[in-house]
């Protein structure tokens, strides 16, 4: 193997470890949040805190990596990985939680756009696009694997997922410090300008203003539906079906699957037959209807099956509209 092929594998690991991290949070926190006695409002505030962090946070990131070096900024990524886990299970009150999750904001968002521009450092125009891809892969390997893994693990005990994450991460950071190399020379580095969310508030209102204003508005409806739905799913399982951990793990492992399926293969095929503007139309269309169909499910085969259906519209809008807009 050349060094530059171990190099993305290690990439490729540690955005496997951060992600895992992410998923195996999802079926895990409406329970933590219950035992701490705490209600569906504090799990909201939980999901945001963490979006919040790293809309602020991840530019900085890779504005920062210009500047010092891709190599420190993603120990730093890994290194709050690392301690968000083990904070969320020591964790025994909810502001812990929240302490928790605003750290994996601000610290872990380091690992995605730096791993991607060392990806884009390392390998040569014909190359880049397979390494785009292999970091992208990692990310939906963990996010479809944390889930089940998450629900598995908790069978134990609710902490148990975060101590077996944080002990991944550690591996990462460790491989990350003594293998990886720095992918970004002293002479190549640029101080660019470390732009704040009102930079970025200022940016995404010109967008908005312009000809692909309506579609940028339809990928923020897309993303606040999912994440709404991955945010309280749990515990509406939890309230309706007196579902576990492990229950809702099954769920979310099973749907990240039909998700992968549907973005890698069916997208593409159906997108090139009828083209992005009717596969939009029709996937809005089956996702609202799913939406109402998981409030008919009685049986894990029917929450499946009607949430099987939902997620697999859903997951054909993002890489439509994401074309269109390109």
């Amino acid at each position: 193997m050349t060094p530059n092929k171990r190099n993305l594998w290690i990439l490729f690991f540690t955005l496997v470890v951060v992600m895992l991290g992410f998923g195996l949070i999802i079926p895990i926190m409406p329970f933590y949040v219950t035992s701490l006695g705490a209600s569906g409002r504090a799990l909201g505030l939980l999901m945001a805190t963490y979006g919040l962090m790293q809309f602020i946070f991840a530019p900085i990131w890779g504005a920062l990596s210009d500047r010092y070096g891709r190599k420190r900024i993603l120990l730093v990524g890994v290194l709050g990985n690392l301690l968000s886990q083990l904070i969320m299970g020591f964790a025994t009150q909810l502001w812990m939680l929240f302490v928790a999750r605003a750290l994996s904001g601000i610290l872990s968002s380091a690992t995605l756009p730096t791993a991607m521009a060392f990806a884009g450092d390392s390998t040569e125009h014909k190359d880049r696009s397979g390494a785009m891809g292999l970091m992208g892969a990692a990310m939906s390997v963990g996010m479809v694997l944390g889930p089940g893994i998450g629900g598995l693990l908790a069978g134990k005990a609710l902490s148990t997922p975060f101590f077996v994450a944080a002990g991944l991460s550690l591996i990462a950071l460790l491989l990350v410090m003594a293998v990886l190399p720095e992918s970004l020379p002293p002479e190549r580095r640029v101080a660019r300008g470390v732009h704040g969310p009102q930079e970025q508030l200022s940016a995404m209102v010109r967008a908005l203003r312009g000809p692909l204003g309506f579609l940028f508005v339809l990928a923020l409806l897309l993303s606040f539906g999912l994440t709404n739905f991955e945010g309280i799913f749990g515990l509406y399982a939890l309230n309706r079906y007196n579902y576990g951990p492990k229950q809702v793990g099954s769920v979310l492992m099973v749907i990240g699957v039909l998700s992968a399926l549907a973005q890698g293969v069916l997208t593409g095929l159906t997108t090139r037959r009828w083209g992005e503007v009717a596969v939009i139309r029709v996937a809005l269309i089956c996702t609202a209807i799913g939406f109402l169909l998981m409030l008919t499910a009685t049986s894990f085969a029917t929450i499946l099956l009607t949430v099987g259906f939902f997620v697999f519209s859903n997951a054909m809008l993002n890489p439509s509209v994401a074309a269109l807009i390109s």
